[in-house]
């Protein structure tokens, strides 16, 4: 059994962050010996429901021997701004709280989440970024909203 849960967290590992694209990385700390240093890095994604939106987030990666083998737990520090980047489709119905990404920020049991609302009465989405374990959540988080406008002509 416990074989079956460490697949399924390493499965998780893998696809969480399949479909964001790396955007670039400054490094904050250097680590000695040519391991990996500390950074942070930024990343864009689509709203997979929402066409039209693209996020940004950034957030630090822990180096070292730990970092380098994917076995660091990073900081739950976290950026996002999300932009409207082209004309505005919903594809289907939107729910409060619904993830749009997640990545692993640990080994075991910690992701980095970005969650979408819909505030309706101000046609606007809102994004929350946050993190959290298995046992507490973080209280560190960051929000960004696009007002749904029309988009050129």
């Amino acid at each position: 059994m416990n074989r079956s849960l460490l697949v399924a967290t390493l499965a998780g590992v893998v696809s969480s962050s399949a479909w964001a694209d790396e955007v670039g990385c400054v490094s904050t700390t250097f680590r000695v010996l040519g391991l990996a240093n500390d950074k942070i890095c930024v990343d864009s994604f689509k709203d997979p429901k929402v066409d039209g939106v693209v996020c940004h987030v950034s957030r630090a990666r822990t180096g070292g021997v730990k970092g380098k083998m994917g076995l660091a737990e990073d900081t739950s520090d976290a950026s996002i701004a999300c932009r409207q980047v082209g004309p505005i489709t919903m594809k289907g119905e939107l729910k409060d709280g619904e993830d749009v990404f997640s990545e692993s920020r640990s080994w075991f049991f910690k992701k980095l989440q970005v969650v979408r609302f819909y505030d309706k009465p101000n046609n606007t989405l809102v994004y929350l970024t946050y993190s959290d374990k298995l046992v507490e959540g973080s209280p560190k988080n960051s929000i960004s909203t696009v007002p749904i406008m029309p988009w050129g002509r």
